[in-house]
């Protein structure tokens, strides 16, 4: 596994994985300051596995961990992929375009001189 994908994935403020018969099959975790802004990641189910609630049980347990953590009132963000808007919306995320419009930057690590 890639450096950076392990510190990412040591980095997370809390995360799970779904087995079936000892193999991977689903996953999920929270990154974010810990107290009022949490941020959902990597919500993943292998197409096969899709439909049978388990991407729900993730989700629901997520939005568990932050409820019970979170300091008070707290952000919670994440970003669906194309397709998937109306699965979250069942759990109240909701677009606030053109409103508010989420936006984000792809950075490199910066090379030395």
């Amino acid at each position: 596994m890639q450096r950076w994908l392990k510190m990412s994935l040591a980095n997370s403020l809390y995360s799970l994985v779904v087995q079936n018969e000892g193999n991977v099959v689903g996953m999920g975790r929270i990154v974010g300051d810990g107290a009022m802004y949490f941020y959902i990641q990597d919500v993943a189910v292998l197409p096969e596995y899709q439909g049978k609630g388990i991407g729900k049980q993730i989700t629901d347990k997520l939005l568990a961990y932050i409820q019970n953590t979170c300091a008070g009132p707290a952000f919670v963000g994440l970003f669906a992929a194309q397709g998937k808007e109306e699965f979250y919306q069942r759990f109240g995320f909701m677009d606030h375009s053109p409103g508010m419009t989420g936006m984000f930057l792809v950075m490199e690590k910066a090379t030395s001189l």
